[in-house]
């Protein structure tokens, strides 16, 4: 099965509706396999892994299935984690947006079960659970299975891995009516094949491959940076290599926004794309940016999915993805059409856990790479004017400009250092701290002290402080501690946690009128 397309898969239109919300251009082939097999009813057992979109795989036809007028319990979609669990439950209700009175209801241990059984008493068409709390649920009998028509293993090998079987295999034993058995797992081991024998009918594997998940020609890199001046990195990057267009990804919308004015201040042509415009507004920015009118686009995951433009030459994950099937979603917007590209994610040294399980699933490893420093921009730039006087040498008609440098030539200055001097002026880089550029962790529970470059002779008080670091960094007030202001500037203390959200929010904004520099004191 290739080219298929959603509407060759006999989905009903709340369910296409729901898929193209989420920005899905076309199946991918586990969803190209699976869907059909799930829809007529097989038991089905999936070799595939994350990134290749078999949360929808089994999720589609699950949520299409589902009968909404039956509150009872339809179909139980086990998790090894209760992140994985919130995570999947998050998929199915996209995909059945346009479903009026869905009901998907998380399980796992951690939250309240109070609050999980009168969910479930409200009605819940499908359980998404770690398996040791489904069990709970069973047997207080606050969760019955008469209507159980599938049960769904996600990621089976991990939950065998973490002792569950047992778990897996009571849960198929509570119903007494025939159900549905499905299974994903990266790898066919032995425990899961004993469970495919006992309990499952017949069942139709399916193998995807995942030999390229990223695409060869994407160089792929990481660059340890704290968060504070991933702009400035963004920007260094940009000009080192003159790209001219860049997807630069965030995990939240503010943080979209707050990066495009950083980019704009800076004098690149910037605009974000985040679930807060409609749809004319999401319009209007792609269109700039498929003109070129745009050189850098800001946006969440919400634009990784359905953007088809083969010009893009770099994408740069300012946050690391949640998931690591999102990394393969983003970086894949470059290196399209048979062209090269480059894709560049920021981290901290508390974040290489994440990186090792992007690493793993994509069974590549990301190279590490500095952040350029202002005198590589320099150089790069001085090597781009270069070409460029040359072109305008060969062209010509420069008689009206030798004039003047020659009557400008004296004892004091001579013409190279004149066009030295030129050149320089066309070249300048702001000199940023290097020292910014290494990542730095505090201590969360600590109170760390940040100097403001602004004090009494700026008009500036304390509410001045707390109303600027709340409205630019997105911090609670609350949490700002003693302030301390002198003519020329202040302290202010902010917990650990907080600092560098702090230090990017405030860095270059304005307190009272004055721009303010912010550092660590």
């Amino acid at each position: 099965m290739t080219n298929l397309d959603f509407n060759d898969l006999d989905l009903t239109d709340s369910i296409l509706e729901g898929i193209e919300q989420m920005g899905f251009e076309s199946p991918t082939p586990v969803q190209q396999k699976c869907i059909p097999s799930l829809l007529e009813g097989k038991d089905v057992v999936g070799q595939a892994q994350t990134g290749t979109g078999k949360t929808a795989a089994f999720g589609i036809p699950v949520v299409q299935q589902t009968d909404i007028s039956n509150k009872n319990v339809q179909t139980i979609i086990m998790c090894p984690t209760r992140e994985l669990a919130i995570q999947v439950t998050g998929e199915l209700i996209k995909i059945g947006k346009q479903l009026n009175g869905l009901n998907v209801i998380p399980i796992y241990g951690g939250q309240s079960i109070s609050r999980q059984i009168k969910a479930l008493k409200r009605g819940a068409h499908i359980v998404v659970g770690t398996p040791g709390r489904t069990i709970d649920h069973l047997r207080r009998g606050t969760m019955k299975l008469d209507n159980l028509q599938r049960v769904v293993f996600d990621e089976a090998d991990e939950m065998l891995n973490m002792g569950f079987r047992d778990d897996m295999e009571q849960i198929l034993s509570y119903a007494d009516q025939p159900v549905q058995t499905i299974m994903f797992s990266a790898t066919m081991s032995k425990g899961i094949r004993k469970i495919m024998n006992r309990y499952m009918s017949n069942p139709e594997t399916i193998t995807i491959e995942r030999k390229k998940v990223t695409a060869p020609n994407i160089e792929q890199y990481v660059v340890e940076v704290r968060d504070s001046v991933r702009t400035e990195a963004i920007c260094r990057f940009m000009d080192i290599n003159d790209f001219k267009l860049a997807l630069v990804f965030c995990n939240t919308k503010r943080k979209t926004e707050q990066v495009t004015r950083e980019l704009q201040s800076r004098g690149y042509s910037s605009d974000f794309i985040n679930g807060d415009l409609n749809q004319n507004q999401r319009d209007r920015v792609m269109a700039k940016f498929r003109s070129g009118a745009i050189d850098v686009l800001v946006g969440t995951d919400v634009a990784a999915r359905g953007l088809d433009i083969d010009d893009i030459e770099a994408v740069f994950n300012y946050d690391i993805p949640q998931d690591p099937e999102y990394y393969v979603h983003r970086i894949g917007r470059t290196g399209r059409a048979g062209r090269s590209g480059m894709a560049i994610t920021f981290t901290t040294r508390r974040k290489k856990k994440e990186l090792r399980t992007i690493e793993k699933q994509i069974k590549n490893q990301l190279n590490p790479l500095e952040m350029p420093s202002t005198a590589d921009v320099r150089i790069s730039k001085m090597a781009g004017r270069m070409d460029e006087v040359v072109e305008m040498l060969e062209k010509g008609d420069l008689r009206p400009y030798i004039e003047q440098i020659e009557g400008f030539v004296d004892d004091r200055f001579t013409t190279i250092e004149i066009a030295a001097a030129l050149l320089k002026m066309n070249t300048a880089v702001e000199e940023v701290d290097e020292d910014q550029s290494q990542a730095k962790e505090y201590d969360d529970s600590a109170m760390i002290k940040i100097h403001f470059s602004v004090g009494k002779k700026n008009n500036v008080y304390p509410g001045d402080l707390v109303g600027a670091i709340a409205g630019e960094s997105g911090i609670p007030g609350k949490v700002i501690g003693n302030i301390d202001i002198f003519p020329k500037h202040a302290f202010v203390d902010v917990p650990g946690q907080y600092v560098n959200q702090v230090i990017s929010g405030m860095n270059k904004n304005r307190v009272k009128g004055k721009k303010v520099h912010v550092k660590v004191a």
